[in-house]
């Protein structure tokens, strides 16, 4: 348990009542809608420094809660993150825009499609913080070799076109933009399903490493139940639009109260067996 958890303190992130539903017309747009529910009543805190595992099978609604905490798409509830409530899609100011995107930014599954592939990475390193005009050239440039630092590549790595890096390289690019603007919350999603299982191993101890040392929250989103308890503080299992169970990861994996989460884990050992 973090110290934030036992002294009381306000999350960092709060998910309050969030549901969301997706409008579907058959016929290219022009049949019957569709109403489908994709979260239900969601609730879930994480506190300042804690790591937390969204897991559940595929289609269960992992990236569409990680989507709405980014405000990106509508859902109805209540999100905060570090005390500023988040709207969903298109009801932020942009002033409210830069304010949360210094508190929470994003890493997603395919490194490829995040980065511009005619861009060097340098550039795209310092793109945010172009953007948010938040320094002069020259503390830019420090702080690009700062970052490359953090996510293990040498400065050199700013004068690589992007078709020059390996997937585990542009991984750690795409996690130096998320740094860039000094967040407090990181959303994972799906960070190492794309990677070969050695590389993916070195992108899990690369999110530990900057946790301990920038004192960085995460919700790292997966399938992968080993995974998530390899690298996380707390659980959250979701199942069907809903959090079924969530808890200490060790309760959680040793100890699971949810049918669900039961299955999950015999998945695991099938696989292990079939290996």
């Amino acid at each position: 348990m973090t110290s934030a958890a036992m002294t009381g303190a306000a999350a960092l992130l709060s998910v309050k009542d969030v549901s969301n539903r997706y409008i579907i017309r058959d016929r290219g747009g022009l049949g019957k809608k569709e109403i489908k529910p994709v979260l239900d009543r969601v609730n879930l805190e994480i506190q300042a420094g804690e790591i937390c595992g969204l897991v559940g099978e595929s289609g269960c609604g992992k990236t569409t809660l990680g989507r709405c905490v980014l405000g990106l798409i509508e859902y109805t509830g209540e999100i905060t993150v570090d005390g500023i409530r988040q709207g969903s899609r298109g009801r932020n100011s942009a002033a409210k825009r830069r304010e949360m995107a210094k508190k929470i930014q994003a890493v997603f599954q395919n490194p490829a499609s995040s980065l511009n592939p005619v861009k060097k990475a340098g550039w795209l390193l310092e793109e945010p913080l172009r953007i948010h005009r938040a320094a002069g050239r020259a503390e830019r440039e420090r702080r690009v070799d700062e970052v490359l630092e953090l996510v293990g590549l040498d400065s050199a790595y700013k004068r690589r076109g992007i078709d020059e890096l390996s997937a585990g390289q542009k991984q750690r690019i795409c996690i130096g933009c998320a740094l860039m603007l000094r967040p407090k919350l990181i959303i994972a999603d799906e960070p190492v399903s794309a990677l070969d299982v050695s590389v993916g191993a070195q992108i899990l101890n690369l999110f530990r490493d900057l946790h301990e040392q920038l004192n960085l929250s995460l919700l790292f989103i997966s399938h992968n139940l080993n995974l998530v308890y390899y690298l996380c503080d707390k659980i959250a299992v979701m199942h069907g639009g809903r959090i079924v169970e969530q808890g200490p990861a060790e309760r959680v994996y040793s100890s699971p109260e949810h049918g669900y989460t039961r299955k999950l884990l015999l998945a695991l050992g099938e696989d292990d067996g079939q290996g």
